[in-house]
């Protein structure tokens, strides 16, 4: 019985065992569904579909005396074709919560407010929320920032169009005045605004240096300088990846087992980059959904994941949230839905 070809009585069965399963982790038998669901059908009739939906892969056995639990495909099977619509208002509300909770966030970070909106997201949902920031290498450069440390080093700030830092020290032959130092900053602001951090190296050539005047003795500091961000901005970076509600997750029914909580705690604290390419999958306005043995870490094989990008001028971030396999979906996909949604369409956080 192949899962495009369930019968409407097999959907039904199909559907209930997964909605119970969800909302108490406690595996599904015939009499539970009979006494739960008005389906009008015998305990006998629906052990009946039980049997099938089991032989299918759609549903399995813990234990041979135990009622049954969804599989990964079953899982897959409820959320392409047997998920119902979301509930009224979740959206609505989602996105009202994060404009009440964000906008005393105005004029901080953009790590500070996707930090609080990971924190926002997770405690709505009991799950772990990830968001990443917009990929770093193709934001234009807004503005660039020269701090003195001392007369000979100075700390060179790029600020990206999306409100990205990237900070590098470059010591100087020479001592520098502040007036030159500030001089300086404002000729370079001035060339380097909209520029793409690959371009840093052509720009080399192509500065008018003559317009430096007496500045011209600090020529290899901004050589030196400009090549090591070119340098850095060069390695591959897919953004920084702000986590929140490990506690939350500790709190589901499958990882009461300490090896299983240890998992994933290692997992965030020591390979944290191998989710980056997991939210990177994401690469459209719309929700992408790993269930189970689709998610090629182990510690997460037990886990699902959904996941949507948000738009910040013209580059791309994720939202996404990672749950058991039994998580709620249609909460969790509202939850994430409105989110991305918020993040791509409130301007004033962006400034």
């Amino acid at each position: 019985m192949k899962a495009a070809n369930l019968n409407p009585r097999a959907q039904k069965i199909l559907q209930a065992a997964i909605n119970h399963y969800i909302a108490t982790a406690e595996p599904v038998g015939s009499k539970t569904l009979a006494e739960a669901y008005d389906f009008d059908l015998s305990a006998a009739s629906i052990r009946h579909v039980l049997n099938l939906l089991d032989r299918s892969g759609l549903l399995y056995q813990p234990h041979p005396s135990a009622g049954r639990v969804p599989s990964d495909y079953g899982y897959r099977v409820y959320v392409d074709q047997l998920l119902p619509p979301g509930v009224p208002g979740q959206f609505e509300q989602t996105n009202q919560l994060l404009a009440q909770r964000l906008y005393a966030s105005e004029g901080q970070s953009l790590e500070q407010i996707l930090r609080s909106a990971a924190h926002i997201l997770a405690s709505l949902s009991g799950c772990l929320a990830l968001i990443t920031t917009p990929e770093q290498q193709i934001c234009p450069i807004r503005r660039l920032h020269l701090l003195a440390i001392d007369s000979q080093k100075v700390i060179v700030t790029v600020i990206s169009e999306t409100y990205q830092t990237t900070s590098i020290a470059v010591d100087l032959p020479q001592a520098i005045a502040l007036p030159d130092l500030e001089r300086l900053n404002n000729f370079l602001n001035q060339q380097l605004s909209d520029l793409l951090p690959r371009e840093l190296e052509d720009f080399l050539v192509a500065l008018p240096w003559q317009e430096l005047d007496q500045l011209q003795q600090y020529a290899d500091f901004v050589t030196q300088s400009l090549r090591q961000l070119h340098q850095v901005y060069h390695q591959p970076r897919l953004g920084s990846l702000f986590i929140s509600g490990l506690a939350q997750l500790m709190q589901q029914p499958e990882f009461s087992q300490l090896d299983q909580v240890l998992a994933i705690i290692q997992l965030l604290e020591e390979e944290r980059s191998a989710l980056l390419p997991l939210m990177a999958q994401s690469t459209a306005p719309k929700i992408t959904i790993q269930i189970g043995s689709e998610i090629p870490l182990a510690p997460m094989r037990n886990c699902s994941l959904i996941a949507s990008c948000y738009k910040l001028v013209q580059h791309q971030g994720t939202v996404g949230l990672l749950g058991p396999t039994r998580m709620n979906y249609q909460q969790a996909i509202a939850y994430v839905e409105a989110t991305a949604h918020y993040l791509g369409a409130s301007p004033w956080l962006w400034g």
